[in-house]
């Protein structure tokens, strides 16, 4: 089969890979029929994300057929449209049992593509699958389910639970790519009085726009004055940090008011510096962490009954055989206009992309 094998910084390829096979008696195999390209799978290319060793096939997310399974597999079996989830789940240990999947200490957690191999490849082997893939509904077509993998769920627990976000608050997403357009579509459902998302590119502004921003700001133009004004100078209820680079943080941090939170969902490559000498007197709850995707079967239901808006960030679709070609597009999101790009169907399938 082939995958997309990372080979050091700045170095991948598709290209022959073994096929994998069953390794532990819990484990499934899946057939790939649908994956995307995270903001991760980047730094993982910049090489932020020093882990991960040359020779793995990169990707976390996928949506697939189950073609075969372990004998203490008990929820999946051939046959199965599944989708496969960015973090995997032993369901024994101390985390696992209280629902902390991402920090599950009997070796799941945030696995693929990251300390074996992952999703961007032909078949993918996923350890724990009674706790790590999901049955697909029929209603809920591959194109939105992949991205129910990662993005909504990270979103949604990571941006708008451990922000707290309630109804009446003025919510502030500080990057505007599929992370922070997902924050802005959940944070919709706990009804602040206003969302503001920060940005500094105009396509994905007017994507947040349409995804129920209230106001949008570019991050190059005080967004913290357009902040204090909305709010007569008391500052956001919840600020939600989208982006992971070290300026966009220190922006979060001053656009909160006292008693608010900044839910940290960014990755970050390099250290941000936390200002304490101006915090310390704020009373401020800051939050980081790792998606646990304890939400996804409620997502999945969601999805089934149209209530997320996960197609409207798919802009691109491409064969799985062009990925190197899709890695392109969706590094150079600032020229392409890439929000969220898609990989699946055959190799002569063409090309399709949607403007925003």
């Amino acid at each position: 089969m082939k995958g997309y094998v990372f080979h050091g910084p700045g170095q991948a390829s598709w290209e022959e890979v073994p096929d994998p096979g069953l390794k532990e008696s819990t484990d499934v195999i899946v057939r790939v029929d649908a994956v995307t390209i995270c903001g991760t799978d980047l730094h993982i290319l910049k090489g932020d994300v020093p882990e991960v060793r040359p020779g793995t096939v990169l990707g976390h997310e996928a949506v697939g057929e189950i073609v075969e399974v372990g004998g203490d597999v008990h929820t999946v079996r051939p046959g199965d449209r599944v989708l496969v989830s960015c973090v995997s789940a032993c369901g024994r240990c101390r985390y696992c049992r209280e629902g902390v999947y991402g920090q599950c200490r009997g070796g799941g957690g945030w696995i693929l593509g990251h300390l074996v191999d992952g999703t961007q490849a032909e078949y993918v082997r996923v350890p724990y699958a009674d706790l790590s893939v999901h049955p697909l509904p029929s209603a809920v077509t591959g194109q939105d389910a992949v991205l129910l993998a990662d993005i909504f769920p990270t979103a949604y627990e990571v941006g708008v639970l451990n922000g707290k976000v309630r109804p009446g608050d003025t919510v502030v997403v500080v990057g505007a790519g599929p992370i922070g357009l997902a924050a802005v579509a959940m944070a919709r459902f706990f009804t602040p009085e206003r969302i503001v998302a920060v940005d500094l590119t105009a396509s994905r502004l007017e994507a947040a726009r349409s995804l129920g921003a209230d106001a949008v700001a570019d991050a190059r133009e005080e967004p913290e004055q357009l902040v204090a004004d909305l709010t007569e100078g008391l500052g956001a209820d919840v600020v939600i940090e989208a982006v992971g680079v070290p300026e966009a943080f220190e922006q979060c941090t001053r656009m909160v008011r006292p008693g608010g939170h900044v839910a940290n969902v960014g990755v970050h490559g390099k250290p941000a510096t936390l200002h304490l000498e101006d915090l310390w007197i704020k009373n401020l709850t800051i939050t980081t962490g790792l998606v646990d995707t304890h939400s996804t079967p409620t997502l999945l239901r969601m999805a089934s009954a149209g209530r997320l808006p996960a197609s409207q960030l798919v802009t691109h679709t491409f064969p799985l055989d062009r990925m190197e070609e899709a890695y392109g597009v969706f590094g150079n999101a600032a020229e392409t206009g890439a929000l969220k790009i898609v990989l699946g169907g055959q190799p002569h399938d063409v090309v399709a992309v949607r403007t925003t």
